[in-house]
């Protein structure tokens, strides 16, 4: 099966005053649909800003990014917005839910981001929130939900509109044990039976037993 992300001998420098600081290095990975990919490694070895170059949130500093064959790590700034919105969706350690929205209105936010007409953004909506199991919480407001529900509210958000590759940052973090395991297994069902490519950073270990392939990054390289 081709892979739907590939990067190749990515590199991101930053420059603190004097300091050079090399915080991934000359890294190549590709993902596959269906395939869930773990990012492992020591907190400041790299793993979120290389997740951030797979989302082209951040651009490397040299290297090449492709999604679907394109390469997408030459574009400008004004098009990578359209890039991010077509093809990914994002499961962050602190939620970013809109408080004065309801679980349902977050996600339907988004479909409207994304260009969706009224009667699709109510259909998707209501269909996303039935797959992660919160139908009953759809009217409930972030601050009346417990953690395990808005990260379920924000994986149902990251696949609105049907995005390909689903990144997720630290997203069992602020979650007991019994939960972690819900949402990891949630991401993991979405790889398996819906065919998303997934990719997740993650301290946790019980992340392993969800993953199909496990990569660990240490000081920006991957360690074999």
């Amino acid at each position: 099966m081709n892979s739907c992300l590939e990067l190749k001998n990515i590199t991101k420098r930053y420059h603190q005053g004097k300091i050079d600081v090399l915080a991934v290095d000359s890294v190549s990975l590709a993902i596959r649909p269906a395939e869930l990919l773990l990012i492992m490694g020591p907190s400041g070895s790299g793993k979120t800003t290389l997740l951030s170059m797979m989302g082209c949130i951040l651009r490397p500093t040299s290297g090449e990014i492709k999604i679907d064959g394109r390469i997408v790590s030459n574009l400008g700034e004004q098009e990578l917005p359209d890039i991010r919105k077509k093809y990914f969706g994002f499961v962050f350690q602190s939620f970013n839910l809109f408080p004065s929205l309801t679980a349902k209105e977050n996600i339907e936010l988004l479909l409207r981001l994304k260009g969706f007409g009224k009667e699709e953004i109510k259909r998707e909506s209501e269909c996303l929130i039935e797959r992660v199991e919160l139908g009953k919480r759809a009217d409930f407001l972030p601050h009346d939900m417990s953690g395990g529900e808005k990260q379920r509210i924000a994986v149902a958000r990251a696949l609105a509109g049907d995005p390909k590759i689903i990144l997720a940052d630290e997203p069992t973090a602020n979650l007991d044990s019994r939960t972690g395991k819900e949402i990891l297994a949630l991401l993991r069902n979405n790889a398996v039976e819906h065919g998303k490519a997934v990719a997740i950073v993650s301290h946790d270990p019980k992340a392993e037993a969800a993953a199909d392939r496990i990569i660990y990054l240490e000081d920006g390289k991957i360690k074999e």
